[in-house]
């Protein structure tokens, strides 16, 4: 009986720790979901310049996951059991779920994948980020990819911080800006996207609608929980790792303004051009 009340004191005591985060990081989290970039989104080109934006954190988000089968798992061979068996499972489980979920047609794909198409069919340039992965992937260079593509400045500061938190190695500082400023943000940011986008293109943006509802229905149930739990096993009761865990989630939330910031002026400067020319 000792034994399980020590127990359950530690899960309360990650649950208040889980609490903290998320009371804290609540502003930084509204003002996310709230930002103005979504009411200046008025027609398929505003729309193509926001996912010019958005698809680099689609691409990194699999980085960062990637990142952490990696280290919670063991994905060399010869294999050996790696780390916790539970959290090996969370990981993986997520992984299947990001990296081979299914389209429209029911073909499995990764929501990067599934990403680009929607950009294809409204219409947006993807060469963009093309051009980028295909110099990394050549080059192993991030600055060599940005030059070659163009890259706005707000996109290369959001994938720059995304890998220097993969950087640190710190499998915690990893699932929590990977829970609390990505799946657990997701489902609410997602939401006042498409209720914005939906008055303005109900028929003309079915397989990016798709892949808006399709987050929201992964993540915003399964996916963040299963997330949370990640990071609580992670941090466990190293105060130190969930201090680490609440500065590196506000950091990441504070990129993502940044990102939408880089957007909502790209396009407000489009609108104010045309309509000077009118």
């Amino acid at each position: 009986m000792p034994e399980e009340g020590l127990i359950s004191k530690n899960y309360a005591k990650m649950n208040d720790h889980i609490t903290r985060i998320q009371q804290n990081i609540e502003p930084l989290r509204q003002q996310i979901i709230q930002h103005k970039v979504y009411s200046v989104i008025n027609d398929l080109d505003d729309l193509k310049v926001f996912m010019k934006y958005h698809v680099y954190a689609v691409w990194d988000f699999m980085s960062l996951l990637k990142s952490l089968q990696n280290s919670l798992t063991c994905t060399s061979v010869p294999w050996f059991p790696t780390g916790d068996g539970e959290t090996r499972h969370l990981i993986n489980e997520i992984v299947t779920g990001e990296e081979s979920d299914v389209d429209m047609d029911g073909n499995s794909k990764s929501h990067f994948e599934l990403y680009l198409d929607a950009m294809a069919q409204c219409g947006a340039d993807i060469t963009e980020i093309t051009r980028f992965t295909e110099t990394l992937r050549k080059t192993g260079s991030f600055q060599q990819a940005f030059e070659a593509a163009g890259t706005p400045e707000k996109a290369r500061e959001f994938v720059n911080f995304t890998f220097e938190t993969i950087g640190t190695g710190k499998s915690h500082l990893q699932a929590a800006t990977f829970t609390f400023g990505r799946e657990d943000l997701i489902p609410g940011m997602f939401m006042s996207i498409i209720e914005d986008i939906h008055k303005h293109f109900p028929d003309s943006i079915s397989i990016f609608k798709y892949y808006l509802e399709r987050h929201i229905e992964v993540d915003g149930d399964h996916h963040s929980h299963l997330a949370l739990q990640m990071t609580a096993n992670l941090c466990a009761g190293h105060e130190a790792f969930w201090q680490e865990a609440e500065n590196a989630t506000i950091a990441s939330l504070e990129h993502r303004i940044g990102l939408w910031n880089g957007a909502f002026e790209e396009i407000s400067s489009r609108e104010a051009i045309s309509n000077s020319l009118h």
